[in-house]
């Protein structure tokens, strides 16, 4: 692994309020975008609104979050846990992966294939298997890459199954969702450099990679439309460049200040997707430069927060584990608002923590209760000393 000073360690509950900073703006945000004049906010059934479901998804989610930090504690100590369930956690999630690509069993959504369908009971509920495959890809990388008696170094040991792991997960997901993909390929090769992978090693599956996503990008002809809209979306204004075009008009109508909590137009049919991918263009319009520079400023607190996790964690895994999880929300983040901001094409990644949905908060914030347990596991007394 590369060479890393441990330093002082952040407080766990620093970890937990920042989150719940940003899914806290996240619950306003989405109410705002999804405000209609012949529906209120919460219906007599909460369940039945857009805003009503996520504060039911975000009060799932802080019990996932609280949950995990205080049960990760244990099981970060435990060596035999730490090798098992990541791998347990990774076949689970390329099964359901693999689940959600057959017909009779997928729910269809928007014309992809990404959503497992739980149960009717009236409220429609589904999970999206791509969200548990950022957590178990990275949960495996760090086991698998992070355990004392692992060499990085070694190609029929440690990398050899990692970049069988990486392309099995980027395959299945990419599919149907080439953002995602993308993603995560990201994702798994910062961890190989960090991890002290040879450098052969990581440009030859830095060329695979790139093979492999050029083939997904060509495999679907929207990519290539959305890609032609990227660079010219005034050529198509009502087809592929309308998105784009949409949310370049949202996010310059809010000026420095914005508009007002609540007060946006944009929202209101001109927006696609403004309570899920582009609620950071709502953001912008309602709160303007201030508001979105303002979340902007949290998820850097967040990333700050989570490298110093990493440089004070006792175990090379919990090293490996916390830099997964920081720069999965951190590029996550990043590749969205790029988005918003039209500086790369459309992808369906939504923001983290902020963009309406069940499954990709769950996922963050059982990260987060990882990052805060390494945290708190980094502030305990130790007379044996740190481990490594």
């Amino acid at each position: 692994m590369v060479a890393l000073d441990r330093t002082t360690p952040v407080r766990p509950a620093a970890v937990i309020l920042i989150a719940v900073m940003l899914m806290s703006i996240g619950l306003v945000m989405v109410g705002s975008a999804t405000a209609s004049l012949d529906r209120s906010l919460l219906a007599p059934r909460i369940w039945t609104t857009p805003f009503g479901r996520q504060a039911i998804f975000m009060l799932i989610g802080l019990a996932i979050m609280l949950l995990t930090a205080r049960l990760g504690i244990p099981l970060l100590a435990s060596p035999s846990v730490r090798a098992r369930l990541p791998k347990i956690l990774f076949v689970l999630a390329v099964a359901l992966l693999a689940a959600a690509l057959v017909p009779g069993l997928a729910d269809p959504h928007h014309g992809s294939q990404r959503w497992l369908h739980l149960g009717r009971f009236g409220i429609g509920v589904g999970f999206q298997p791509s969200e548990l495959a950022k957590l178990a890809l990275v949960a495996f990388l760090a086991s698998l890459l992070g355990e004392r008696n692992a060499n990085p170094r070694s190609f029929g040991r440690a990398f050899l199954p990692a970049a069988l792991a990486i392309g099995l997960c980027v395959g299945l997901v990419g599919k149907e969702n080439f953002g995602t993909a993308a993603l995560l390929a990201c994702a798994a090769g910062a961890i190989l450099f960090v991890a002290g992978c040879r450098l052969h090693h990581l440009l030859l599956i830095v060329g695979l990679g790139a093979a492999g996503l050029t083939v997904l990008l060509f495999a679907a002809p929207y990519r290539l439309a959305r890609i032609a809209a990227y660079q010219d979306f005034w050529g198509d204004p009502r087809g592929n460049g309308y998105q784009p075009l949409q949310s370049l008009v949202t996010v310059a109508s809010g000026g420095w200040w914005g508009t007002g909590l609540g007060s946006g137009v944009q929202k209101y049919g001109y927006l696609p997707e403004s309570h899920t991918d582009f609620v950071f263009a709502v953001l912008c319009e309602e709160l303007g430069v201030f508001g979105g520079a303002l979340v902007i400023l949290l998820f850097c607190a967040f990333v700050w927060m989570g490298i110093r996790t990493m440089l004070s964690a006792r175990t090379r895994f919990e090293r490996l584990l916390a830099f997964g999880l920081t720069f999965l929300v951190a590029i996550q983040a990043a590749m969205n608002v790029a988005v918003v901001t039209v500086m790369m094409p459309t992808t369906g990644v939504p923001l983290p923590m902020l963009s309406a949905g069940g499954s990709g908060l769950f996922t963050v914030c059982a990260a987060v209760g990882l990052l805060a347990a390494i945290a708190h596991r980094a502030m305990l007394e130790d007379a044996d000393g740190v481990t490594s």
